[in-house]
């Protein structure tokens, strides 16, 4: 069954005319937010802590910043944009008390709401605006008057108004312009983390230093790997991005249709389905939302001694040396 979708049309700014809006963060998709409904009109608050680095970046930007508790205490909508690992320790400090009745609680990922590490009062509404771009994109097309897709979400329409209110969200940002397609926090939690793991990050990563040592195990030199491996990957994403798996063939020599044909299913086989679907059951299940919120309140000993052994890969050195020829990346 095809997504519902809603455009400008469908979303009316008066749901939140004269409402009080506080943006909790102001990282990349907190400042996009920030920013992108200050433009279309909104009265915007961005709640920090006092001693944030970003308290005066967002002062610098034209925007009112307050702590967090009075940022919340007047709000009629609160946007929770700090990283997810944090959102239930804020939430319990500054949001919990301060939140009135039916105000609106809306996030841009369905994590702690879905595996039960927020839990509202039932006299507020809960929703979800996810824009499906980062958010330094999210701005850019907003400046260019046009938009990013994103997703909506309803977990909990305490006032009747939810959808409406978080469909004048969307609009604000922009997204509206593109689309805005329904869904549901667990659909939405559990396909963002399983395309994470198992594709955009996980997967990707892994596949692209396995080519690389296969390569220099083999006798290559490690800078043709990287090139091979690494560097023209983005050629690749940039076909697929604009035009899917057609357009990509399309623009690729038909030696390379033919191996992409023949041998990327010999590379993922059964194996790498199984455990796909392994993963996937893991998100589904709440094993990895488990992990992950022990992991936290651990210290994070696990993600920090994993963060050490990946920059020792051979193919970071070399990457670093081969992008250092580059210019246009020296540009930015």
């Amino acid at each position: 069954m095809a997504a519902r979708i809603y455009y400008e049309n469908d979303a009316p700014r008066e749901a939140l005319e004269g409402k009080h809006v506080t943006i909790l963060g102001y990282g990349s998709q907190g400042r996009a937010h920030a920013l992108n409904l200050f433009d279309s009109g909104l009265d915007v608050t961005v709640g920090l802590r006092k001693d944030s680095p970003s308290w005066s970046r967002a002062e610098g930007d034209g925007l009112r910043v307050a702590s967090v508790h009075e940022a919340c205490a007047d709000a009629d909508l609160v946007a929770m944009l700090v990283p997810d690992q944090h959102q239930a320790a804020v939430y319990r400090e500054a949001v919990e008390n301060n939140l009135k009745s039916g105000a609106s609680l809306l996030f841009a990922h369905g994590f702690n709401i879905h595996f039960g590490q927020i839990r509202p009062p039932d006299s507020i509404d809960v929703s979800m605006v996810a824009p499906k771009a980062p958010g330094p994109l999210v701005r850019r097309t907003y400046e260019e008057n046009s938009g990013t897709p994103a997703l909506v979400a309803i977990h909990q329409d305490a006032t009747g108004e939810a959808k409406s209110r978080a469909l004048a969200y969307a609009r604000g940002l922009g997204c509206a312009r593109a689309g805005v397609l329904e869904t549901t926090f667990a659909e939405e939690t559990e396909t963002d983390l399983f395309g994470e793991q198992a594709v955009l990050c996980g997967g990707t990563s892994r596949l692209i230093q396995a080519g690389f040592e296969t390569l220099v195990e083999a006798g290559y030199q490690p800078e043709i790997a990287y090139f091979e491996c690494m560097h023209e990957l983005k050629l690749i994403v940039d076909l697929l991005y604009e035009g899917g798996f057609a357009g990509m063939r399309d623009a690729i020599s038909d030696t390379a249709e033919y191996g992409d044909l023949t041998r990327g299913k010999e590379i993922i086989g059964p194996e790498v389905e199984a455990a796909m679907r392994k993963t996937l059951e893991d998100v589904r299940s709440g094993a990895f939302a488990r992990e992950w919120v022990l992991e936290n309140r651990a210290g994070t000993p696990v993600l920090d001694a994993e963060r050490r052994r990946q920059t020792q890969h051979p193919i970071e050195e070399v990457g670093a040396r081969l992008r250092g020829m580059m210019s246009w990346m020296n540009r930015k």
